[in-house]
């Protein structure tokens, strides 16, 4: 394939994401829309279905992250906030909305790999954070994998140090 212009590392084309990728990119607007403007997750969620591409969304994934992130705010909030050398609301609402879905994902979806949660989390801020936001994002995530799915991250471990 040839590209005229170069990319960086972690950008895809639009155009070549799958599904679930989509998914959590339309649930981070939504979400971010809930944490500036504070508005009602029904108005949030009939706009974000609006959108340009939606339909080429995992849109039952789309569904389980915002409404399951918009239903367990509270309890991912308690978690990440003792991880954080800030005040929670001194967060960039990316990196915050980033974390609720990898929380989310690391306890609700564990047909999606630990490694996964955290590899697009990163990349999803990569693209739509601030400069050095992913290594937050990264930081709280990979401090609380280990408590989420503790089975999984101890196998994928020690499956790692059998290689070396």
């Amino acid at each position: 394939m040839n590209e005229s212009a170069p990319r960086s590392p972690g950008t895809r084309k639009s155009s070549s994401k799958p599904a679930r990728s989509r998914s959590r990119e339309f649930a981070l607007q939504a979400l971010y829309q809930l944490l500036v403007g504070r508005n009602e997750a029904t108005d949030i969620d009939l706009f974000t279905r609006d959108l340009s591409g939606f339909h080429k969304a995992d849109i039952a994934h789309y569904d389980a992250l915002f409404h399951g992130c918009t239903r367990e705010a509270q309890a991912m909030d308690a978690l990440i906030a003792p991880r954080l050398d800030r005040a929670l609301d001194e967060i960039s609402p990316i990196e915050h909305a980033c974390m609720w879905i990898g929380l989310y994902e690391l306890q609700y979806c564990l047909d999606v790999p630990w490694r996964v949660v955290l590899n697009e989390c990163i990349e999803l801020t990569k693209d739509f954070g601030g400069t050095d936001g992913h290594k937050y994002v990264n930081a709280v995530l990979s401090g609380l994998a280990p408590q989420l799915r503790a089975v999984e991250v101890q196998a994928d471990r020690a499956a790692g140090k059998a290689r070396d």
